[in-house]
C-alpha cells in the first residue's frame, strides 16, 4: 500500500531515479512517476569521467525535461549481454567496441537510426570514415562520443632542445633519431605493455598501426574481417616491423623482460626523469591521465604523430572510441541520440579536459591544453582513420590470441608460428 521513491542526485545535475512500489492500488505519486520521461543508458564511464559525462548530459534534461537513469560500469561487456537476454536491455547503450555493436545489431537487437536522423547533418559532423565505422552491413547504428588517438608519440620538448633532437617526419627519421640517442649514451624509447588481463594491447596497437602504413587500409580492412588469413605476408612484416623496435636491447628501456613486465601507464614516466629514461613513446590519448605531477602539457609533454613508413598510404591514423546506439525505439531515447549527434555535449566535456571528439564541427578552441588541441587537430586532418582492429575482431582473437600471441612474439617465438597460432583460433 506504500510507494518507497528514492532520488539520488549525482555531480554535476544528472539525476538517478529509483521508484519501488509495492503491492496494491495505485496512487497520484505512482502515477506522477509513470508519467516521467526517461531515457535508460548503460556506459562504460565511471567515476571522474562519469562526471564529466554528466555535465555534459545535463542541458539535455534542462531543455527536454527528459531524465537520464545512467548506469556506468567496468564490466560492460559482460554485462550489457546478461541485461539484453534477461529483457532489460537499457535504452541506449555506450559501447567501447564496435564489434560488440555490430553483433548486436546483425541479431536484430539494435534500432537503426537511420530512420529518425537525417544523413545530412550526421555528415555534416562526422567524417565518412566514422560514419562507416557506425555502420553495420550498410545500416547505421550509432553515434560517436569519444575518441582516443592512438597514433601518437609522446615526448618531452624540453629534453628534445637539450640534445638539439628534433621530431621526425617520417618513420626513417625516426629509426635515424633513434640510432642517434643509442650513440649519445641513451635510450630513445619507452614501453611498458603489462596490463593485467588485458596485457598484449598495447603490442597489438603497434602492430595495427604499423600495418596501416606498411599495407594500407583496404588490406587492413580485409585482416580485420578475415577476409586474409591472419597469418598472411602483410601481417608478417606489421609483425616484423615492430620487433624491430621492440626487440632491439638498445631501443627500449629495460630490453625485452622490461617492456613485457613494465605497467603500460609507468612507461611514459621515464620521460620526465633527469636524465631521461627514454625519449620517445608510443601510446594513445590515454597517456595524459598516467602522468606525473610534473608534467605540464605542452611544456615538458607534447607529442607528434605516428610518423608514415610507405608514402603512397601517408600518415593514417588508428582510433579507438565510445559510440552510442539505441535498444529501445522510444521518443526520449531518439531525443537523445540526436542530442549526441550536436557539437554541444562534446564541447562541455573537451572543457572539461581528458576528451577528444570526432565531431568535426567542435571547436579546437575548446581544448583546455595545447596537447590536447593537437591530438584533435591530428584526428580532424587525418585523410585516413580506422578503428582499432583487435576491437573489430571476435573476442577470443582480437583479446584473446592476439592479446597473447604478441606478448609471446615479444618473449622471443618466431613470428610466423605466432601467426600460424592466431589464425588457427580464428573459427569463422
Amino acid at each position: 500500500m506504500t510507494i518507497i521513491k528514492q532520488i539520488f542526485s549525482l555531480s554535476l545535475g544528472l539525476t538517478i531515479a529509483t521508484v519501488i512500489t509495492a503491492c496494491g492500488s495505485g496512487t497520484e505519486e505512482q502515477q506522477a512517476s509513470e508519467d516521467t520521461k526517461t531515457v535508460t543508458v548503460l556506459g562504460v564511464v565511471v567515476g571522474e569521467q562519469q562526471d564529466k559525462l554528466e555535465a555534459a548530459l545535463a542541458p539535455f534534461e534542462e531543455k527536454t525535461g527528459i531524465t537520464i537513469v545512467y548506469e556506468g560500469t567496468d564490466a560492460f561487456a559482460t554485462l550489457l549481454p546478461v541485461r539484453v537476454e534477461s529483457g532489460d536491455a537499457p535504452d541506449v547503450a555506450m559501447f567501447a567496441q564496435p564489434g560488440l555493436m555490430r553483433d548486436f545489431a546483425q541479431s536484430g537487437q539494435l534500432v537503426p537510426i537511420s530512420g529518425f536522423m537525417e544523413q545530412s547533418k550526421l555528415e555534416e559532423a562526422y567524417s565518412q570514415d566514422w560514419i562507416d565505422l557506425a555502420k553495420v552491413d550498410d545500416e547505421l547504428y550509432g553515434v560517436w562520443y569519444r575518441a582516443y588517438v592512438k597514433s601518437l608519440v609522446w615526448y618531452n620538448p624540453q629534453a628534445f632542445a637539450a640534445q638539439g633532437y628534433e621530431v621526425p617526419q617520417t618513420w626513417s627519421e625516426m629509426i635515424t633519431l633513434s640510432d642517434r640517442i643509442v650513440a649519445d649514451g641513451q635510450t630513445p624509447w619507452c614501453l611498458g605493455m603489462e596490463s593485467g588481463d588485458a596485457t598484449g594491447w598495447v603490442g597489438t596497437d603497434w602492430v595495427e598501426d604499423i600495418m596501416l602504413r606498411t599495407a594500407g587500409a583496404e588490406v587492413y580492412d580485409r585482416w580485420v574481417n578475415h577476409e586474409i588469413p591472419f597469418d598472411a605476408p602483410p601481417v608478417k612484416e606489421a609483425f616484423d616491423k615492430f620487433g624491430e623496435i621492440v626487440l632491439n636491447p638498445e631501443y627500449v628501456q629495460g630490453g625485452i623482460v622490461g617492456a613485457i613486465s613494465t605497467p603500460f601507464g609507468d612507461s611514459p614516466r621515464g620521460l620526465l626523469r633527469e636524465p631521461p629514461n627514454c625519449y620517445l613513446h608510443r601510446q594513445s590519448s590515454i597517456t595524459s591521465s598516467f602522468l606525473p605531477a610534473e608534467a605540464v602539457l605542452g611544456e615538458n609533454i607534447a607529442v607528434f604523430p605516428l610518423p608514415g613508413i610507405k608514402e603512397e598510404f601517408g600518415t593514417p591514423v588508428l582510433v579507438g572510441g565510445d559510440v552510442f546506439a539505441m535498444f529501445n525505439d522510444t521518443p526520449e531515447a531518439r531525443a537523445l541520440m540526436e542530442y549526441l549527434a550536436t557539437p554541444e555535449p562534446h564541447e562541455i566535456w573537451a572543457k572539461l579536459g581528458g576528451f577528444i571528439s570526432p565531431h568535426q564541427q567542435v571547436s579546437l578552441d575548446v581544448y583546455p591544453d595545447e596537447v590536447s588541441k593537437e591530438q584533435a587537430e591530428i584526428l580532424a586532418n587525418a585523410e585516413t582513420i580506422r578503428y582499432d582492429g583487435s576491437d573489430m575482431m571476435p573476442s577470443s582473437v582480437g583479446t584473446g590470441t592476439f592479446w597473447t600471441g604478441i606478448i609471446d612474439f615479444v618473449g622471443g617465438e618466431d613470428a610466423e608460428e605466432v601467426l600460424t597460432e592466431i589464425e588457427k583460433s580464428w573459427t569463422f
